[in-house]
């Protein structure tokens, strides 16, 4: 089976047009991670890297500043250029996909094909702009706030002001662009989605990190200190294991309805009864469900490190990590979510219709509404398997911080929203990767079967 994955491996370099494309997405990701690393002018790193420590010593890295970080490809403990990440430019998708459900006209301009989808793709561009010069402005408010407690006197900002504030806006926003910029030329002239793929090198980049912290932690320069044990690092090395092959099953996972055709007359002769089937997926947001929740569940908590209200900060210390809320919370919009996303690229009765039209049926069940029905009903049930697994997955790493005593960077590195992505997404990469070998007639990465992407 390796060697079957290292000949097509191999196999992708021999065909120019996909040597391009993976090339080029290489090229992409090469420049994002180069800008990770394009401090934001009038900022004081040394300041803002203590800041981070004692916030990771004090709450063991599971707060809101940690996963902003994760999801930002650790640009936010630097303030780099790229520190808002994609975050912008998700926030904006989340309000589209809403807003496209409740109004008429956006739900017409949807189905108009491509061009629909671009003007849609402009306004979500349009609320790109207008979300990320937003957050950049209260970043820069609260980045000179270097004399509240909650800094604890650490000078952040070299001179604060109005000039910074504006040069704050402008960077940070246009960071953000330009991440939106690399991910949709991936998405055009490279291989895979581009802007989990932007994700998913932000994600892999805290790899080493994790594992470095890990070893100092299981070899301190003192046995007596010895905060991880042997048997905690095997421990976390089978829920890694655990994790990732899990998700490959989930997301691989079909409910395949039949379908038959009935016999129609084709050129003077009768075409016999043909089978096929509907793959209804057990995963159909894929990632999108566990990004859009904790996009949602993280706005009150990043506007209250923003704002120096006592009342908005006890209101939303309900809202923060560990709290029972927390997790309600959570699970529910992780939920909402799947069945949303679900509800938007699967329509029952379109399919219902569409396979009346062409003569299909499902057997034992009357064409039209008994069909859309059936197919409601089975998509509705394991959607909810999905969403559970999904829900699970994400609070892993609260689970293993609490019961093994391990700081987050490590918890979520070793199992949790982090995994999920990322084996999401190359999954996807992969089955893209497939269709182009086989195209050409070559063998994919698997000697039987195929992968099978979320989408």
């Amino acid at each position: 089976m390796l060697s079957q994955f290292f000949k097509a491996l191999t196999t992708c370099f021999k065909i120019e047009d996909l040597r391009k494309k993976i090339l080029f997405t290489l090229f992409m990701v090469a420049v994002y991670r180069i800008g990770c690393f394009l401090p934001t002018p009038g900022i004081n790193g040394a300041e803002l890297a203590k800041f981070f420590e004692k916030v990771a010593q004090s709450t063991g890295g599971g707060n809101v500043f940690s996963i902003m970080n994760m999801f930002s490809g650790r640009s936010l403990e630097k303030l780099t250029i790229f520190s808002l990440g994609v975050m912008p430019y998700i926030s904006s998708s989340i309000i589209m996909q809403l807003l496209t459900a409740v109004i008429p006209t956006l739900e017409k301009l949807s189905k108009e094909g491509q061009a629909g989808y671009q003007q849609i793709n402009q306004y979500t561009r349009y609320g790109t702009v207008g979300l990320a010069a937003i957050q950049s402005f209260f970043i820069a408010l609260w980045l000179e706030s270097s004399q509240a407690t909650f800094f604890q006197g650490l000078h952040i900002v070299n001179n604060p002001g109005w000039t910074f504030r504006i040069t704050t806006m402008i960077t940070l926003t246009a960071g953000t662009l330009l991440i939106m910029w690399l991910g949709e030329r991936i998405q055009d002239q490279g291989i895979g989605n581009g802007m989990s793929i932007i994700i998913t090198a932000g994600i892999l980049s805290s790899g080493p990190a994790a594992i470095e912290q890990t070893f100092l932690l299981l070899s301190p320069k003192t046995a007596s200190a010895a905060q991880l044990q042997p048997l905690t690092v095997l421990m976390l090395l089978f829920f890694f294991v655990s994790v990732v092959l899990l998700t490959t099953l989930v997301t691989q996972a079909q409910r395949r309805i039949p379908v038959q055709h009935a016999r129609r007359a084709m050129g003077g002769k009768v075409a016999g009864m043909q089978n096929s089937f509907i793959p209804l997926k057990v995963d159909t947001s894929g990632i999108i469900a566990i990004i859009f929740a904790q996009s949602i569940l993280l706005f009150p908590a990043t506007i209250s490190s923003f704002i120096p209200s006592q009342g908005f900060h006890s209101f939303t210390s309900y809202l923060m990590r560990g709290q029972f809320a927390y997790y309600f919370l959570y699970a529910g919009l992780i939920v909402f979510f799947c069945y949303f996303y679900t509800a938007l690229v699967f329509n029952p009765v379109d399919v219902a219709e569409n396979m009346k039209k062409h003569g299909g049926f499902v057997p034992g069940l009357r064409p039209g509404k008994d069909t859309a029905d059936y197919l409601d009903y089975v998509l509705t049930r394991i959607t909810l398997a999905g969403a559970t697994f999904i829900c699970f997955i994400a609070i892993l790493p609260d689970a293993i911080m609490a019961n093994m005593k391990v700081p987050y960077l490590v918890a979520s590195f070793f199992g949790g929203t982090g995994i999920l992505i990322t084996v999401g997404v190359m999954l996807d990469t992969m089955k893209q990767v497939e269709s182009h070998l086989q195209m050409h007639n070559y063998e994919g990465f698997m000697q039987s079967g195929h992968l099978r992407g979320r989408r």
